[in-house]
């Protein structure tokens, strides 16, 4: 029979009201099923989404969608990341205030998600610019302040001249400010730290039990927290100022201590302060050092530049060899101690540094086979490489450098001048902004009483609505009242803390608040966080691997050590997805490349190679790389204009079908017109056989040609199941593709009325399998052919289909047959066939027979279900 096209723009809002009216993503505080929580990062309401949206939470929706109809409890929830300074920048461009924006943002954004047909559980949703949100994160700051885990000190900050707050190491690119593109700046300024720090060791140690996290994810987060067994030993100073006649330091290679040559310090150490006092020179080059940004690539790529300060460092071992000790710009204060022993050799940042300044490089070891090493370079080979020891404590000596690492620590610890220690690179967290829209920190400065905390009684401290961003820096800092409070203890003037919180901060307990989202004595119920967390399935980008990872399982540690909750990790199992890529094009313009719009080429075949050309013009532009979608090239595609024009399915299921998920999407018009035939396909059979299966019970069969459809379904059920289970999604795909092609003559035979009753109800049950298997992924399509079934209820509330294991066992295997250990053909037997009736049928091949000739076999080797290998 002929069938109308299926209409996505009237089936999905169809089905997206019917879900809604029927409360089927809604998740009950009672139930009793088995909770499963699945949760994609959420969004920063920058306006719209865009295609990595699409692939993010189409995958999360795949998982939740299928645990649900395993049966389990399932929260999927959704909310917005929506503090941040492009809300200022906003207010400012706009002349509107950034609550404005960011709210107006989060309704179109809200539409947008709503359109895809997410399984989304929007009773839960809020967003951290929420008054109810931050005035729970004042209260877990307060309780982190109580237990010293928040804390406020002098610190050497990035400072942006133009937007005018402190920047995060990572938000330094190439020594300019992420946003502002502006030359970052070094200031010291008072701010707010988290002792993340007092967890380092825990947080390291705990990657280990993280199996359902990726292993590159793990090895991210370990590099950051950077944990280092070394050597802490003191130098004795000669001609130091009173006061400071040692100087501790920390070195991660002891077998390295021979080839000595100079001692640095930070420009901020104290005893670099106390010679800047009475020295200008000194003072100058320690402010000179501290134009140097805080990153590790700013220091790694700055020049090396020192100062000598006169200083002696008598070597521990040789209380007359003496080292000089310089003021070094690459040295920071606050790794380790704030100083350094340099050993050149066998470090290139001190090599270069050596090199610069005339200073020896003694070799301490060298290549086992060559004996010697590139002058110019640092020879810094793996701990277990073997290399040849030539200056150590005056022996010669081959071994590996870990066997030398800890033949030193175990030496100098025996001769007493040092002992072992466990330091890690890990820093305490600055969370202090100079901004306005942010969470403001509850703390009050007072002349008397000093640093107050505000009662917890008096939360929240809510940002005032009346700003202005007609002047440079913080809007709280410039408002008439805001900032100016009565003290809590002594009652006198006082003024708030200007300063509000990392948006980091915000969204590290986010996935906590969504368990009880309406909680208003607590920031979560312990209760609840025990039976949900920690998150079962966190989908996100691999740009999140450290900071935000890591900054969420500081505050699952932190909040569970102030009492609101017992979870040691936030999140059980983490899958980041690739990008979405496009190709880029554009055209030369005053000698530089003017990016173009895809929706404005035109690509033409010429003789095999693809031509582009301005549509409205004709103009011939360039064709460039494949990069990740940004608005910068130009090089985005507008979901909004693929579900007016193809449907929420089709981006969704190209999304799932076209490449691994942990891989970047290339996409692209013919791989999205190929997942809208694909739509169209699955309607057209299903569609078109239903009038004739809308009556039929769906009935597996098990022989004849009805059995082999009722196999096919029964297989590719088993095989998506377990796909789903890993997140295999496009080898999902590639299963229900080939089902369906399975299914077309059949499915045509029953549209045409030809097919018998054993067919027809195999056909039912294979259909209804078809269609619970691509609900979780177009399940607006699955609704529709649900109900063409004759089906009055929701797929989405169905439980999914049990295999029937007897159809997904092969009644007949394939075996290689080997000829003195060489494949030369292949035998198909009965499951289970004995070793003579295996041994009799295959000297009966001809290949066999033409080995053999008229002579019997030696030996004929039968592995179970495996192989069979005959000796000739």
């Amino acid at each position: 029979m002929t069938i109308e096209r299926y209409n996505p723009r009237e089936a999905e809002p169809r089905w997206q009201q019917a879900w809604q009216q029927a409360g089927v993503f809604e998740t009950p505080a009672d139930d009793p099923r088995a909770p499963y929580y699945v949760l994609e990062m959420f969004p920063y309401p920058s306006g719209r989404i865009h295609m990595g949206h699409v692939r993010n939470y189409t995958m999360g929706d795949v998982v939740a969608r299928f645990k649900r109809a395993c049966g389990y409890n399932v929260m999927h929830p959704m909310g917005w990341d929506a503090f941040g300074l492009p809300a200022e920048n906003a207010a400012k461009e706009r002349d509107i205030h950034p609550g404005e924006w960011t709210y107006a943002n989060i309704a179109t954004m809200k539409a947008q998600l709503k359109a895809m047909g997410l399984s989304l559980d929007w009773t839960r949703e809020f967003a951290t610019c929420d008054v109810a949100y931050y005035t729970q994160q004042q209260s877990l700051f307060l309780d982190m302040l109580e237990d010293g885990l928040a804390y406020r000190r002098q610190s050497k900050v990035n400072w942006d001249p133009v937007d005018e707050t402190v920047l995060a190491n990572e938000q330094v690119i190439e020594g300019r400010g992420w946003r502002s593109g502006a030359p970052v700046e070094t200031r010291e300024l008072t701010q707010w730290f988290f002792r993340i720090t007092a967890f380092a060791a825990e947080l390291d140690a705990a990657l280990d039990t993280l199996d359902g996290w990726p292993e590159k994810v793990r090895t991210m987060q370990r590099n950051w927290i950077g944990k280092s067994e070394g050597l802490h030993f003191e130098f004795g100073l000669v001609d130091a100022p009173e006061g400071f006649e040692r100087l501790p330091i920390f070195t991660t290679r002891p077998d390295t201590m021979y080839g000595a040559s100079f001692a640095a310090i930070a420009a901020d150490h104290p005893l670099a302060r106390k010679l800047a006092e009475t020295n200008p020179e000194v003072a100058a080059f320690c402010e000179t050092c501290r134009r140097t940004g805080t990153s590790q690539e700013a220091i790694d790529t700055a020049e090396k530049l020192g100062f000598d300060t006169g200083i002696r460092a008598a070597h521990p071992t040789d209380a007359n060899w003496h080292l000089p000790l310089y003021i070094a710009n690459f040295v920071l204060m606050d790794y380790g101690t704030g100083a350094i022993v340099g050993c050149p050799a066998h470090d290139q940042r001190d090599l270069d540094f050596a090199l610069k300044y005339d200073l020896p490089v003694h070799d301490v070891f060298v290549p086992a086979d060559t004996g010697e090493r590139v002058s110019d370079t640092a020879f810094v080979p793996p701990k277990t490489q073997t290399v040849r020891y030539v200056r150590w404590a005056g022996e010669e000596t081959v071994q590996t450098c870990r066997a030398a690492m800890d033949a030193s620590l175990a030496k100098f610890e025996a001769a007493g001048w040092g002992r072992r220690q466990t330091q890690f690179r890990l820093r305490d967290w600055g969370i202090s902004r100079q901004r306005y829209w942010g969470c403001p920190i509850p703390i009050v400065h007072c002349e008397s009483c000093g640093v107050v905390p505000v009662p917890k009684a008096d939360l929240p401290i809510k940002l005032p609505d009346d700003v202005t961003f007609d002047r440079p820096g913080n809007p709280l800092d410039h408002h008439p009242t805001w900032r100016h409070v009565a003290c809590p203890q002594c009652g006198a003037d006082a003024r708030r803390e200007t300063d509000t919180m990392d948006t980091f901060v915000d969204s590290s307990w986010y996935y906590a608040r969504f368990v009880t989202p309406h909680e208003t004595a607590r920031p979560v119920d312990p209760q609840a966080a025990t039976r949900w967390l920690p998150v079962t399935q966190y989908i996100g980008g691999i740009e999140h691997a450290i900071l935000h990872l890591l900054y969420s399982r500081f505050f699952t540690r932190a909040m569970s050590r102030t009492g609101h909750m017992a979870v040691d990790e936030p999140f059980e199992g983490l899958f980041t997805q690739g990008m979405v890529v496009h190709e880029t094009f554009s055209r030369a313009r005053d000698g530089r490349d003017e990016w173009v719009s895809p929706e404005d080429v035109r690509i033409e075949d010429r003789g095999g190679e693809r031509v582009a050309f301005l549509a409205e013009t004709g103009e011939e532009i360039a064709i460039g790389s494949i990069e990740k979608m940004s608005k910068s090239k130009k090089n985005v595609i507008d979901p909004d204009d693929i579900i007016a024009g193809y449907g929420a399915d089709t981006a969704r299921f190209f999304m799932l079908s076209d490449s691994p998920p942990e891989r970047d999407v290339i996409w692209s018009e013919a791989g999205v017109e190929g997942a809208h035939r694909f739509v169209q396909r699955v309607w057209r059979l299903v569609g078109g056989a239903a009038g004739n299966l809308s009556d039929v019970a769906p009935l597996a069969a098990s022989e004849g040609d009805a059995g082999e459809i009722s196999k096919a379904a029964h297989k590719t059920l088993k095989g998506v199941g377990e796909d789903f289970g890993r997140l295999g999604f496009n080898k999902a795909v590639a299963r229900i593709y080939e089902l369906v092609n399975v299914l077309a003559a059949p499915l045509q035979a029953v549209s045409d009325g030809t097919a018998d009753a054993a067919m027809c109800g195999a056909c039912r049950e294979a259909c209804e399998i078809l269609i619970q298997m691509l609900a979780p992924m177009t399940p607006h399509l699955a609704e529709t052919c649900w109900h063409a079934l004759g089906r009055s209820d929701l797929v989405a509330e169905q439980p999914w289909p049990v295999f029937d294991e007897t159809l997904v066992v092969d009644s007949t295997i394939t075996l290689p047959v080997q000829i003195n250990g060489k494949k030369r053909g292949e035998l198909a037997v009965a499951r289970g066939a004995d070793h003579s009736h295996i041994e009799e049928a295959v000297l009966s091949l001809d290949v066999v027979r033409a080995a053999l000739g008229d002579k019997p076999p030696r030996k004929v080797i039968v592995v179970p279900e495996r192989i069979v290998n005959v000796v000739v």
